[in-house]
């Protein structure tokens, strides 16, 4: 049977617009938890990098102590205390020891059903200084990153594209829920890049930003407008301590409570600063130009 050129495109947008309908909806997670490991013998004694390579240092008793606590309170943060059931949690972790290890201790605090899956991902893992360091250079070369800046002296690409797709694709979830948490469990400069990519900083605030400590833990949840926010958690006190400075924070404040239709109004631009000298109006460079003349 011959099929018109019309008929034809009908049939193709029909079937597509049903193709369409098929999809899944998309579940944005409701949180995204950042995590640094715990103490790991490296912490404390920086020689044992001299013996062993960086992602072969575990944890001290106190590193796996601080993970099993970190466990117990992202827990009762996710289970809102005991008082929701269904809330469920999909894992990234880096492939160093110490990090393998915090997420082995924390997840001590969840049972089966809550954890949907955990993918070791090596884009996550620590900035790389060699397999074995000798400990004179290393200082050198740690005191050269911190004169270069550490933003600059490593990037970590392409994570983030990776955890959108997985969120586009519902890779991550298993069935319906509204209540879907990442964590990803790293390490301090790790997530630090992550949050300064996610929220679009410059490397400036970047570099204001101080290390996580050791089980430290930061909280990204969605606000109304559908966009992710640290004050949502966290307090202004809290952020204030870990470096971000009024604008990073008033920033935040916005994404936690502003409501979509109001975003654009009330969100500025991030890179202001650099049109603060320029005239308000086409006048004003005209009157400009007369006095110069």
């Amino acid at each position: 049977m011959k099929i018109s050129k019309g008929c034809e495109g009908t049939s193709f947008k029909t079937s597509f617009k049903q193709m369409a309908l098929q999809q899944p909806h998309r579940v944005l997670p409701k949180r995204i938890i950042l995590v640094r490991h715990g103490e790991s013998q490296g912490n404390v004694d920086y020689s044992a990098f001299t013996t062993t390579p960086d992602y072969r240092i575990p944890l001290t008793e106190l590193g796996c102590e601080q993970a099993r606590a970190a466990g117990e309170k992202i827990r009762l943060l996710l289970s809102d205390g005991g008082r929701s059931p269904d809330w469920k949690v999909y894992c990234y972790v880096s492939p160093y020891e110490q990090t393998r290890s915090t997420l082995r201790e924390m997840g001590k605090a969840f049972s089966k059903r809550s954890i949907l899956g955990v993918r070791e991902e090596c884009r996550i893992r620590e900035q790389d200084f060699g397999n074995f360091q000798v400990e004179e250079r290393m200082k050198v070369t740690k005191e050269t990153r911190e004169r270069f800046g550490r933003f600059f002296f490593r990037f970590p690409e392409g994570f983030m594209e990776s955890l959108w797709r997985d969120i586009d694709m519902n890779r991550l979830s298993r069935g319906s829920t509204s209540d879907l948490n990442l964590i990803i469990i790293s390490h301090g400069l790790t997530s630090r890049v992550f949050l300064t990519k996610w929220f679009k900083w410059t490397v400036d605030q970047f570099e204001s930003l101080n290390n996580f400590d050791n089980c430290e833990y930061r909280v990204m949840q969605l606000g109304p407008a559908g966009d992710y926010s640290l004050a949502v958690h966290h307090t202004r006190e809290e952020m204030e301590q870990w470096g971000l400075c009024a604008e990073m924070i008033a920033d935040q404040q916005r994404r936690a409570s502003t409501n979509r239709g109001d975003w654009h109004e009330a969100y500025p631009t991030a890179l202001h600063s650099f049109f603060d000298s320029l005239p308000d109006s086409d006048e004003d460079i005209v009157k400009e130009e007369d006095v110069i003349r």
